[in-house]
Order: structure tokens, then sequence, then C-alpha cells
């Protein structure tokens, strides 16, 4: 299994705890990559996640972020020309933010299953489009892995 986790996610756990949804996408986030190191699954990371990081204002937080994302992926990929035309293409097809299209075309260049978001916006402008991987929040994708292993 390939993941791909956009900023959202590794930010996730340096916003507000105490909201109930935050703490359950915190958790289900170290679940989930909890579960992908025992299965030995990849977790990619990308230039966009770095510049995205690099563009945190608040030292400290950046610094954290980027220990923790720098830990966490195992693999990484780069700019290509596939990545730079399917960034056009999206482009002329939705009005996702410049940098979720470069996550998305990272993830779909790179043929990654999963692409985990915490942005409900981003989920479901994804759910209307045709693309080759799945884009999630992470309580939702746990779920899924929990019915289909209980199913099993």
């Amino acid at each position: 299994m390939k993941l791909y986790f956009d900023i959202c996610c590794y930010s996730r756990f340096y916003d507000d705890q105490g909201q109930l949804k935050i703490y359950m996408e915190s958790e289900a986030i170290l679940n989930i990559i909890n579960v992908a190191k025992q299965n030995n699954d990849e977790i990619y990371g990308s230039p966009a996640l770095d510049l995205e990081i690099d563009q945190i204002e608040d030292i400290e937080k950046r610094d954290k972020i980027k220990y923790f994302y720098e830990q966490t992926i195992t693999q990484k990929t780069d700019y290509t020309e596939n990545v730079f035309n399917r960034v056009k293409e999206l482009a002329e097809k939705t009005k996702i933010r410049t940098l979720d299209r470069f996550h998305l075309s990272f993830a779909e260049i790179n043929s990654i299953d999963i692409l985990l978001t915490t942005d409900a916006r981003l989920e479901k402008a994804c759910s209307k489009m045709d693309l080759n991987i799945k884009v999630i929040n992470p309580i939702k994708y746990l779920m899924e892995v929990i019915h289909n292993d209980s199913s099993t």
C-alpha cells in the first residue's frame, strides 16, 4: 500500500486537541502511520509538502512538523514533466488550490493508493473527480480498514 498525507495531516497534531474532531483525526493519523510501518507500506513525501512546511511562520511549529514529516515518510517523489502536466490538467478542470493540485499530481503519477487529508473541501471536490487515487479523511479511512479487517 502506498500512502500520501497532505500537510493538514502533518499539522493536525499542533491544532487545538481540545476539539473532539481534531483529536480523533490526530489519533487516526497516528494509527494509520503505525499500521503502515508494521505492514511495510510506503508513505510518500513530496516537494509540495516540503514547500508547505517551509511556509509555516511559527518556527517552533515548523520545526516540529518538519521533524515528524521526515520521520514518517519512507519514499520521496520529485518534480517530473508528468507531474507538471497533470497539475495543468487539474487546473483546467477544478478550482482546487495549486498546492493541492500538486499533491494530487504527485500521488497519481506515483501510483499512490490513498491520499489522506483533513481538508473536507478537498475531499469533497476530489469525490466529484475522476482520479486514479482515493482521497479520504483519516478517520473514514481507518474505519474502512477496521471494517475490512473485521469482515475477513
